[in-house]
């Protein structure tokens, strides 16, 4: 099986591997923000959740699936940063909350299994950064 296309992971620790599989694909991207005079930061990697989230899944990057994905991922980043600050000044764990909430908008996770997750990862955090950091 590609690393892509693959099933839902099962168990919080999949999910943080995933997650940091993830934030290395949209990573990648960043040194091509300049190519097209938009420059891509850290920071703003969140924007290319819902989209990294349809190539994980195999789902089209068009249409239906990402307007629900994308809509979902920016509305509760949003909304979540107003009484979560914090995510604003972690990219890490704001790209993972707005992964986790593309999965939610197309109806793949619900909000507690965000929440689990998203609980996990916060925990995790340094776990995460670990991995990412070793994958390069």
């Amino acid at each position: 099986m590609s690393p892509w296309h693959q099933p839902l992971p099962s168990e919080p620790v999949a999910w943080l591997r995933e997650i940091a599989s993830a934030y290395l694909d949209a990573r990648e991207t960043i040194p091509f923000g300049e190519l097209i005079g938009q420059p891509i930061e850290e920071d703003t990697l969140f924007h290319l959740a819902p989209s990294v989230c349809l190539k994980m899944r195999g789902l089209p990057w068009s249409g239906t699936p990402m307007r629900k994905a994308r809509d979902a991922a920016l509305t509760s980043y949003v909304a979540t940063t107003e009484r979560e600050p914090q995510l604003r000044h972690e990219p890490l764990l704001g790209f993972a909350f707005a992964y986790l909430a593309s999965h939610f908008g197309l109806d793949l996770l619900d909000t507690d299994e965000v929440e689990e997750i998203m609980e996990f990862v916060e925990q995790h955090r340094d776990d995460l950064a670990r991995l990412i950091d070793t994958a390069t």
